[in-house]
């Protein structure tokens, strides 16, 4: 999930280059369009008028079933596509010098991936199903020669590019700045805040990625975000059951992310 909140440690992060390369995958005709879509106003065409949703639906977009644990691309790979997540939860990451992942992106349905791309051309990070999931693919040459042709969709471009740098900040800010457990009701806040925009509940969910995951994302041991969740339940702000998640006092989880925030 891209999250208004975590990326980067204090210290730069040592990326091992990978060489650039391209791997054919399965992509099926999209028989579902933007303007039909039950995701479309949390997805790529929100905010845009019907004619621009229209320009869209010509774009024939492709479709993709991804396991849970397949890659939907890597670091380094080509890049050449964006992609809209129509159902499943993706995690992306960055492989560091000595080989550990450090998570920096969860997503889930309505969300896009694969903006880390558009800079030098390959991706920045690999981005993995951690469940079995679907998504859109968007081929980026047609849509931005589409966006240099109409005023709305190079908004909507800009708006993309925009959204995550809010979110690279977010996280930067959590990071940099909050205790372990103003950035653990932090992340569950805002699983919570994107669950309820979805029409599921937003005390109750059960949580996709593991503990170690959101310690990675979160710049926390496991053992550290064991403990906050223990700490959670003893002041009855949760009800945790292995990853099922029970918000007892969703204002009391506020109070602990807004206690240094403000």
């Amino acid at each position: 999930m891209p999250f208004a909140a975590p990326s980067a440690c204090a210290a730069p992060i040592s990326i091992v280059p990978r060489q650039a390369q391209v791997h054919a995958v399965p992509v099926a005709p999209l028989q579902t369009h933007c303007s039909s879509c039950h995701l479309r106003d949390l997805c790529l065409p929100c905010g845009m008028t019907g004619g621009d949703v229209e320009r869209l639906d010509s774009l024939m977009f492709g479709r993709r079933k991804v396991a849970a644990g397949q890659t939907l691309y890597r670091e380094g790979e080509r890049f050449q596509s964006i992609y809209a997540v129509r159902s499943g939860t993706f995690k992306s990451g960055l492989t560091l010098a000595d080989g550990r992942e450090q998570v920096s992106g969860f997503y889930m349905a309505g969300e896009l991936l694969g903006l880390d791309g558009v800079a030098h051309g390959a991706h920045a990070s690999s981005t993995t199903a951690i469940e079995d999931a679907e998504v859109c693919s968007i081929p980026y040459s047609r849509f931005t020669e589409m966006a240099a042709a109409n005023s709305g969709m190079q908004h909507v471009v800009s708006r993309l590019m925009s959204r995550e740098i809010v979110r690279e900040h977010s996280l930067m800010v959590l990071l940099g700045s909050m205790n372990a457990e103003e950035r653990l009701a932090a992340f569950l806040l805002n699983l919570s805040q994107r669950l309820k925009a979805r029409g599921y509940s937003s005390t109750e969910f059960h949580l996709r990625m593991t503990r170690a995951e959101i310690g990675s994302y979160l710049g926390m041991t496991l053992e550290t975000v064991s403990r906050t969740f223990s700490a959670f339940q003893q002041q009855r702000l949760l009800e945790v059951d292995k990853r099922h998640i029970r918000i007892i006092d969703l204002d009391g989880l506020n109070r602990s992310f807004t206690s240094r925030v403000h």
